[in-house]
């Protein structure tokens, strides 16, 4: 995949082309492809914009934010709540693995909080 051009070179491409100069001259002016100019020329007369598109890649979350929200009030209500209650109840449609994931993300761990003082005899 060819790399993105800057904004600079944009912007000097919509400026030699409302002067009128061909895209092949500004092609090789630019050490660009002639498609290139085409693409930021057309994108400029549609939008009036000749910043380049924003890259929303990689996979969206199945639970939004305000649900993670409403998990995580719900485990600081009830700590020892299971994963399989925490999908039932919300509703999440995610797997175990998944919810255990998104909660590690947001800082939380399934280590339990030792209930007793440790022994200073015996080792546990």
């Amino acid at each position: 995949m060819a790399k993105a051009i800057s904004n600079e070179k944009r912007a000097d491409i919509i400026k030699h082309m409302e002067a009128g100069e061909a895209k092949g001259i500004i092609a090789k002016w630019l050490f660009a492809c002639v498609k290139t100019i085409a693409r930021v020329w057309q994108r400029y007369q549609e939008t009036g914009s000749y910043e380049a598109r924003p890259q929303n890649s990689g996979r969206k979350p199945k639970v939004s934010e305000e649900t993670m929200n409403k998990v995580m009030a719900k485990i600081k209500e009830t700590p020892d709540s299971t994963l399989r209650e925490l999908i039932d109840e919300f509703d999440l449609g995610i797997s175990q693995a998944a919810l255990c994931k998104r909660l590690k993300k947001a800082g939380l761990t399934y280590k339990k909080k030792r209930s007793m003082q440790m022994s200073k005899n015996e080792k546990t």
